[in-house]
């Protein structure tokens, strides 16, 4: 994968809520220690030239075999830099809300459908789960976006924002 010229990968990532207003997140962690760990959304950079919107629906697909989804408007965007398996991630990212148009039933703690993931994914990536509102807000875990259940909560009471909220910029 080549770096873009401003030094930012480009991703796509989805918010998907089911029925319920459930929202999907995959459990991961570092390929060499799993107590290094976090819950975030599904998605990933763009490949060629794949649009974001694209690109959305091919990482939801390969990472937990949904297909089956209603793409709507971007909700936020962020710029972050973390580290991950040895080297720094750089991304300008941007949050897609999906629904499913049916509820997708998850085994706890299992992924849809590995066959779509990458090795470092496969390596990386221990499962995925439903989460409300309510065990967001509560949880300890780590979960990125950060501040996703006040996101979330807000999306539920105002409704998709007319333009993306821009976050703010995460460095871990």
């Amino acid at each position: 994968m080549s770096e873009p010229e401003d030094g930012l990968r480009k991703v796509a990532r989805v918010v998907l809520l089911d029925p319920q207003d459930r929202v999907l997140l995959l459990h991961g962690h570092e390929p060499d220690d799993a107590s290094n760990d976090w819950w975030f959304t599904p998605g990933g950079g763009l490949e060629g030239d794949e649009t974001r919107e694209q690109a959305a629906l091919r990482e939801l697909a390969e990472e937990t075999g949904v297909t089956d989804v209603e793409l709507g408007p971007v909700l936020w965007e962020r710029v972050c830099s973390f580290p991950f398996d040895g080297r720094r991630w750089d991304q300008d990212e941007w949050y897609f809300l999906a629904r499913t148009r049916h509820p997708v039933a998850l085994e706890a703690e299992s992924m849809i459908n590995e066959s779509g993931l990458t090795d470092l994914e496969r390596r990386s990536v221990a499962g995925a789960r439903w989460w409300t509102y309510q065990e967001l807000a509560e949880a300890h875990e780590t979960v990125y976006p950060t501040r996703l259940a006040e996101l979330l909560n807000r999306l539920f009471g105002e409704g998709p924002p007319s333009r993306p909220l821009v976050l703010d910029t995460e460095i871990v």
